[in-house]
């Protein structure tokens, strides 16, 4: 039987709460004993249900719901478990998972984030007032007004340095001590000395002072690092949400007594309990019990694996229908899931050297900057026979030219552009350089289920049936839990088929249900316990009597999978299917989506194994999955896409989160990609030939510090505004 749980709606009050921001930033949250992911939550009204649901819930002294993280803080008494909150929330309709608090620790991003917009809008307040002080000496004030002016304009442009100046100062002064130089280097140098030389007009009574030049350039700055970060900012490590999905607790039997420990306490050869809809905690063999395992987001394997005395189980393992007593053969950081992680942790930090277009750039660039303002600087002292207030100029005026703010913003803003109408067809791209590796991608590795798939299977004959076959199945189905079962009664009802008078229901643990209907023994459940000849197609076997009737299941498809198979191969990209199915169902899907080029039966590893090859010759593999089975080759892959309803790990390590049930947004994607990059790479272009003219000019002496600052401020417009064409 499948492994897909069929759950209501996980979201009742949603269509009463439209504005989900509304609590977005509900981000902080009180210390709690338990914490618990929550994938399905995605709006306000999610966050009301399930808050006010557990503040009447005996025991429970607070909760408090984080909607970005979609992370449950729930405070309780000492009585109350994480399996008392996770039941809790599953007769709302939500699934949650017990995380380990221990392990997810807050990171700086969102700070960073606050921080460097904070300092974005003073830069702005200070360049608007600074502005109109300068508009009333361009028009034409002179002697102790405009030096009143020029002092006011210091006194704000000076406390504005000091502050929003700090990440360039902090990073330059950085890289000069490990002896290197970025693009903050002439950056923080063009400012100061922009400064510097401003200050000294003001005291000498010049006629001109560069206040609002020096915080014009700090606020185009900020606002390109600002759009960076954004696009860069990645809200979670997968190889983190992975450790932490690890069982916290176990339960260890000890001479018969029952004790919930620390899973780092356990041992090998220790005996834990594992209950029905438990998580497995550890690595081990089942001593006793029977039931079906639920592998599919370890292995993508759509149906349940029985299990019993002697089988081999894996921590995060879903126990699905009767106790088992597992003794541990590894457990904590020798555990498979964990081993998952240090390899997803591992292609995380590869990832991360890959160099983009703009960093490239800069560091051709960076060097040359501060070496052409005091080249400018030596000669004019010489031309100017020591003149050392017009050599200041014209050295800060070439250092406020060839500053990289239209280099800053070349990449964000064509970013940020891309990922707004990406995200309005229903895509959200988590990192910067995602669609920069996306251009380069010819490779498209998709997982099967919950991918390609919704991960929910459908009856497919039911019309093969009599009527009273049926109302049998329907009455026995609708006494279990299993997502086969479940999916089984869901279509019989929709049918308006009614359930029959039937006596003794019950369920056997890893078989299914029976019961006695008109005197006769009925069942409904696997193929060799209800004597039916098993088969390779998903299906799950009723007997009445002496007669067998097989209902035959099929995943249902991900709406536009065929559609975006064809749409990549159109675009001539080489489309593969990866899956830890077994062959039968890979094959049958393969052929719904026209994939000729298909492997099933894949471990984590080989799926990660298959992805580094692609790349090892060569190929840039764009990996497409949901399951803990593909984090890996999501962290290998080049560039990843998980859909919304993926485990959160994977999305965490994914590039790039799908955020409908549609599938056509990817082809979408790879196809602006390109447009993205050919719109960089004009921006680049653009900021060469803008440096090539008026670079000379301020080297010649004919730019002020303030004419340089307009000019760079045009020429940072001017790449906005084609970034923007994208729209």
């Amino acid at each position: 039987m499948s492994l897909v749980t069929i759950r209501p709606s996980a979201c009742p009050a949603c269509a009463a709460a439209p504005a989900a921001e509304a609590q977005a930033d509900h981000a902080e949250q009180p210390d709690a004993r338990l914490l618990l992911s929550v994938p399905a939550v995605h709006c306000g009204g999610c966050i009301a249900t399930i808050e006010r649901d557990l503040a009447d819930m005996a025991g429970v002294n607070s909760a408090r719901l984080n909607l970005t993280l979609k992370r449950l803080s729930v405070d309780a008494k000492p009585g109350i478990g994480a399996q008392d909150i996770i039941a809790r929330l599953a007769k709302l309709g939500y699934e949650a998972h017990e995380m380990d608090a221990g392990i997810i620790s807050m990171t700086a991003t969102e700070k960073q984030g606050r921080d460097l917009l904070m300092r974005v809008g003073v830069s702005g307040f200070a360049m608007m007032n600074v502005m109109l002080l300068s508009v009333a000496v361009w028009a034409g004030a002179e002697g102790p007004t405009r030096d009143l002016f020029h002092l006011i304009s210091a006194l704000i442009a000076i406390p504005t340095v000091a502050f929003a100046g700090q990440p360039f100062f902090r990073n330059a002064w950085q890289a000069a001590r490990a002896g290197r130089m970025d693009m903050d280097g002439p950056i923080s140098i063009a400012i100061l000395l922009t400064l510097i030389i401003s200050i000294y007009e003001s005291l000498l009574s010049g006629a001109h002072a560069y206040f609002e030049a020096v915080v014009m350039l700090i606020f185009f700055l900020l606002v390109g690092r600002y759009l960076d970060f954004r696009a860069r900012a990645v809200a979670r490590s997968a190889a983190q949400e992975l450790s932490a999905l690890e069982v916290p607790r176990a339960t260890r039997l000890s001479e018969g007594a029952e004790r919930e420990v620390s899973v780092a306490d356990l041992a090998v050869g220790d005996v834990v309990l594992v209950r029905p809809g438990g998580r497995v905690p550890v690595d081990g063999v089942v001593l006793s019990g029977q039931s079906e395992l639920d592998r599919a987001l370890l292995t993508g394997e759509t149906l349940p694996v029985f299990a019993s005395e002697g089988h081999v189980v894996s921590a995060g393992e879903v126990n699905l229908t009767g106790p088992l007593q597992v003794r541990v053969t590894a457990a904590g950081k020798d555990s498979s899931l964990h081993r998952m992680a240090d390899l997803v942790a591992t292609a995380e930090s590869a990832r991360m050297r890959y160099t983009t277009i703009a960093e490239r750039a800069a560091a051709a660039y960076a060097p040359s900057i501060p070496i052409l303002a005091f080249a400018a600087f030596v000669v004019w002292m010489y031309i100017s026979g020591g003149d050392l207030r017009l050599s200041l100029n014209i050295a800060v005026a070439s250092l406020i030219i060839t500053c990289p703010c239209a280099l800053g913003l070349a990449v964000p803003a064509v970013v940020t552009s891309a990922s707004g109408k990406l995200f309005r067809k229903g895509l959200l791209i988590k990192d910067g350089t995602a669609l920069e590796r996306l251009a380069e991608v010819d490779t498209v590795v998709f997982d099967k289920t919950g991918t390609l798939t919704m991960g929910t299977p459908e009856p497919t004959n039911l019309g093969a049936h009599p009527p009273q076959a049926l109302q049998v199945a329907l009455t026995l189905a609708e006494g279990s839990s299993h997502p086969l079962s479940q999916a089984l009664a869901r279509a019989l009802r929709a049918q308006a088929v009614v359930p029959v008078g039937m006596d003794a229901i019950s369920e056997i643990a890893g078989y299914g249900m029976e019961g006695t209907w008109q005197g006769q023994r009925v069942r409904l459940g696997r193929a060799d316990w209800v004597g039916a000849e098993p088969s390779d197609t998903t299906a799950a076997y009723l007997s009445i009597g002496g007669a067998i009737h097989p209902f035959t299941f099929a995943d249902q498809l991900r709406a536009g999978a065929a559609e975006v198979v064809a749409a990549l191969q159109a675009q001539g990209k080489s489309v593969r299917l990866i899956s830890g199915d077994v062959p039968a169902a890979v094959q049958d899907l393969a052929a719904r989506v026209g994939i000729t080029d298909w492997q099933a039966g894949a471990l984590p590893a080989e799926k990660a194994a298959q992805v580094s090859e692609l790349q090892a010759a060569g190929h840039k593999v764009l990996m497409v999955g949901d399951g803990l089975n593909d984090t890996v080759a999501l962290s290998v892959a080049h560039v990843s896409i998980s859909p919304a309803s993926a485990m959160d790990a994977a999305r965490a390590a994914s590039d790039m989160v799908l955020l409908g049930r549609d599938l056509r947004p990817v082809a979408d994607a790879v196809r602006m990609s390109g447009t993205a990059m050919q719109r960089i790479r004009e921006n680049l272009w653009q900021s060469g030939i803008y440096n090539a003219i008026f670079v000379p000019i301020a080297l010649f002496g004919f730019a002020t510090p303030l004419w340089a600052a307009f000019v760079m401020s045009l020429s940072s417009i001017s790449v906005t505004l084609n970034a923007l064409r994208l729209k």
